[in-house]
């Protein structure tokens, strides 16, 4: 093995990523979100069952918003955010799962300090 340049010494071993717990911190207009585990199954008014696996087209879901980058303007953690199920990168980080949106792909917040609201309500 060859020494390191600047120390002299030979090189440890290799720096493996994800070894320790690191801060995550999202970059410009990136949205993180957790979707809820009981958003595969849903029920109708009148009490069906929906499987996941049943096939709605483009429906769109809601989730919570975990972090936000420097960019984003009208959204903050905590917030509830709808957005479109396909327009999503998914990553999985200490054995949870979450999603990656942009800003612009959220279609409506849901949180207490908006102030024009519709009149509908979680």
């Amino acid at each position: 093995m060859a020494a390191d340049e600047t120390t002299g010494e030979p090189p440890g071993p290799p720096r493996r990523f994800g070894s320790a717990k690191q801060a995550i911190q999202m970059l410009t207009d990136r949205v993180l979100v957790q979707v809820p585990r009981s958003e595969g199954e849903r029920k109708s008014k009148a009490g069906i069952l929906i499987p996941a696996t049943a096939e709605v087209p483009r429906r769109l879901a809601w989730a919570e918003v975990v972090a936000t980058g420097p960019h984003v303007r009208s959204i903050k953690p905590g917030d509830q955010v709808l957005f479109n199920p396909e327009d999503r990168f998914e990553v999985e980080v200490q054995g949870e799962n979450y999603l990656i949106l942009r800003e612009r792909d959220i279609h409506a917040v849901a949180a207490e300090r908006v102030d024009d609201s519709t009149g509908l309500y979680l």
